[in-house]
């Protein structure tokens, strides 16, 4: 159908009624309002309740999630209160430990320092005896050879034998009697 024999039909029906055009029929509004009533009644009584019920639940929901919400936050207020202060004792022990740690440096240092004086002080001292003993024994090394050169020295100059052995120490100790003036006196 066209647009044309639709615009005819409703002339031809609107000629036919005559009245408001504004107002329904007093029938349709009758009808209207009994139906509006009874879907009121029923939206009232059964799904608003029900929606009442599910809005309800919700808002405990959302207010029981706030809750926790606020409850974990304080939680975790509280979790970095203590974290921090843990942080700042930590702090404090590892500083304190630092110190603890230089004191006991300082202390092993000097206590090195000072075994090292006294061993170097100990290996001087034996140094010094060995070397005493040295001397010692090359003394009397030096007068046994000095002493019998000198006694075949004496011997071969003399021309008589020095084997008698008081008469050859005599001979040795007079001799070394001299070197050594000599010594002390060039010296």
């Amino acid at each position: 159908m066209t647009a044309q024999t639709l615009l005819m039909a409703a002339e031809e029906h609107g000629a036919e009624t005559e009245g408001n055009i504004i107002l329904p029929a007093p029938y349709d509004l009758l009808w209207s309002i009994v139906i509006f009533t009874i879907i009121a009644v029923v939206f009232a009584r059964v799904i608003l309740p029900k929606l009442q019920k599910v809005l309800d639940e919700r808002a405990e929901l959302i207010q029981g999630g706030i809750e926790k919400a606020e409850k974990a936050q304080a939680e975790a207020a509280a979790a970095l209160e203590e974290y921090t202060a843990q942080l700042t004792e930590a702090r404090a022990e590892a500083a304190r430990i630092r110190e603890d740690a230089r004191v006991e440096a300082a202390q092993i240092l000097a206590e090195a320092r000072r075994r090292a004086g006294t061993d170097a002080e100990r290996i001087v001292e034996t140094a010094q005896r060995q070397i005493d003993a040295e001397r010692h024994q090359a003394v009397v090394s030096l007068r046994t050879e000095v002493g019998t050169l000198a006694t075949d020295l004496a011997s071969r100059i003399v021309g008589e034998s020095l084997a008698d052995d008081a008469r050859q120490q005599r001979v040795i100790d007079a001799f070394l009697t001299d070197l050594e003036s000599t010594v002390k006196a060039e010296g």
